[in-house]
C-alpha cells in the first residue's frame, strides 16, 4: 500500500492554541491539489476568490467566490484540481456544543429534514447577495471575538463570549439552512456513483453508541467485512478497532470538557464496555490519564445552562430494544416523564430524527437483516419488527428503502 493513497486527520480541537475554545476563525489559501483529509471538527469555509474543484465525500463541487461550504465530523474533502488559487476565511466549531444548543431551542417539523441534517445532504452553496452580506457580518464578528488562529496571540475574551460565538455560529447554519432550501447547488461530478464507501467513517461516528461492529457496517452498507476493513486500511492506515478508538477518544474529550458524565456514563454513550475500557484508551491514545484530563481541562464551559442528556441516551437505548413492542410516542414520553416535544427533542439530539422516523428505520433496519440472512415470510418479518399489518411494514419499507421488501430480498446482496 502506497502512503499517498493513506488521509491524513485533521485535529479533533477547533484551536491549537487552546484546546477549550469552541470556536476559531482564521484565513486559509489553496494554490494546489491536495490529498484527502478528513475532518474530526466541523468547520465553514467562506471562499473570497479563487476556483477549484473541491471534493465533499462522494461529491465533486466546482467551488469559487461567495460559495460557502459545511464541512462535518468525520467529512474526506480533497481539492482535485486549482484552476485559480482558493482563498477563504474558516471558521471551525465544537459539534457536540453547538448541535446540543440549537436541539435545546428548536423543535423540527415532523417530516421536515433536520437542521444539521441539511449541512450533511448539501455541503456547497453559491450565496445570493444579501446572503453574502449577512455571512460576511457574522465572519468579521467571530473574528473579532476570538481571533486569528494564525496569529498566535492568545485573546482575553469578554463575559458571555461562549453564548456568542455559539449564536454566531447558530446564524450562519440558519443561513446555509435558508439558502439550500432554495438554491442546491448541484454536484458536477460523482466520484463514484452508487459507492456508499466514503460514508462509512462518518457513519461510525455517529453511530458510536451503539457499539458498533464489523457486522452491523456489513448489513448497513451490504458490504462484506472484509472489504470494509480494507477500504478502512487503505484509507486511513488504521485498522477498524484503531479507528474505533480514534473516534472514541475524540467524543470523550469534548464530553469530558464540556459535561459532568460519570466515566460508566460515557462508557455507555461512546461505545466502551466500562469505565476501565474507556481508561485504559483513553491513556493509551493521550498518554495521559483520564483523571488528570479531566482535573485539567474538565468543565470548562456552561454555555446558556445548556443541558445534560444523561437521560437521552437512555431514551435511544429504550427505544433500540423495544422497538419491536407496540411503542407510542405517548408511551415513550410516559415512561420517562417527559412532554412529547421533549421527547422529540431529545431524539433529534441524538439521532437527529423525531420519534416515529427514528423507531420506522430501527425497525426497517432490523427487517432489512431478516430478509437478508432468514428465510422468514415477510408477514412474520413485520410482525416480528413491530407492525401490525403487512400494508404499513410495505409502506415504511418503500419509504426508506426506495424498493418492495421482495425485491428488496431478490436484489440486495453483500458486496465483495
Amino acid at each position: 500500500m502506497m502512503m499517498q493513497e493513506i488521509a491524513e486527520f485533521q485535529s479533533q480541537y477547533c484551536s491549537n492554541l487552546d484546546i477549550k475554545r469552541i470556536c476559531s476563525f482564521d484565513y486559509e489559501l489553496i494554490d494546489e491539489k491536495t490529498h484527502a483529509l478528513y475532518h474530526q471538527s466541523p468547520r465553514f469555509l467562506y471562499v473570497r476568490k479563487g476556483k477549484a474543484k473541491f471534493m465533499v465525500d462522494t461529491e465533486l463541487y466546482e467551488v469559487g467566490k461567495n460559495c460557502l461550504l459545511s464541512i462535518l465530523p468525520w467529512d474526506c474533502t480533497e481539492v482535485i484540481e486549482v484552476e485559480e488559487p482558493l482563498q477563504y476565511e474558516i471558521i471551525k466549531y465544537n459539534y457536540e456544543v453547538v448541535a446540543n444548543m440549537l436541539h435545546s431551542i428548536v423543535v423540527e417539523n415532523t417530516g421536515e429534514m433536520p437542521i444539521l441534517k441539511k449541512l450533511e445532504v448539501t455541503p456547497v452553496i453559491t450565496l445570493n447577495d444579501h446572503a453574502r452580506n449577512e455571512i460576511e457580518i457574522i465572519f468579521s464578528k467571530i473574528k473579532e471575538e476570538v481571533g486569528i488562529e494564525s496569529v498566535m496571540e492568545k485573546m482575553e475574551h469578554e463575559s458571555y463570549h461562549e453564548i456568542l460565538v455559539c449564536t454566531l455560529v447558530a446564524q450562519i447554519i440558519t443561513i446555509f439552512c435558508r439558502e439550500t432550501d432554495a438554491n442546491r447547488m448541484v454536484p458536477k461530478v460523482l466520484a463514484e456513483p452508487g459507492d456508499p464507501r466514503a460514508l462509512i467513517l462518518r457513519y461510525i461516528y455517529m453511530h458510536l453508541s451503539d457499539k458498533m461492529t464489523l457486522d452491523k457496517l456489513s448489513k448497513q452498507f451490504y458490504m462484506s467485512k472484509s472489504s470494509i476493513s480494507k477500504y478502512i486500511l487503505e484509507k486511513t492506515g488504521l485498522s477498524f478497532n484503531e479507528l474505533l478508538n480514534e473516534m472514541r477518544v475524540t467524543k470523550t474529550i469534548n464530553y469530558l470538557l464540556y459535561t459532568d458524565f460519570t466515566l460508566e456514563e460515557l462508557a455507555s454513550i461512546v461505545g466502551y464496555v466500562d469505565a476501565a475500557h474507556i481508561s485504559k484508551v483513553f491513556s493509551a491514545r493521550m498518554d495521559d490519564k483520564i483523571g488528570n484530563y479531566r482535573k485539567t481541562y474538565g468543565k470548562v464551559l456552561h454555555v446558556g445552562k445548556i443541558r445534560e442528556t444523561k437521560q437521552d441516551y437512555k431514551i435511544v437505548e429504550y427505544i433500540l430494544r423495544n422497538f419491536s413492542e407496540d411503542l407510542t410516542a405517548h408511551s415513550v414520553a410516559d415512561t420517562f416523564n417527559i412532554s412529547l416535544i421533549e421527547l422529540n427533542k431529545a431524539l433529534l439530539l441524538q439521532v437527529e430524527k423525531n420519534f416515529y422516523d427514528f423507531l420506522n428505520l430501527t425497525r426497517i433496519n432490523k427487517a432489512c437483516e431478516f430478509l437478508i440472512e432468514t428465510d422468514m415470510e415477510i408477514t412474520d418479518i413485520a410482525i416480528g419488527v413491530g407492525y401490525n399489518t403487512v400494508k404499513t411494514f410495505r409502506r415504511n419499507f418503500v419509504q426508506l428503502r426506495h424498493m418492495t421488501p421482495s425485491e428488496f430480498r431478490n436484489n440486495v446482496s453483500m458486496q465483495d
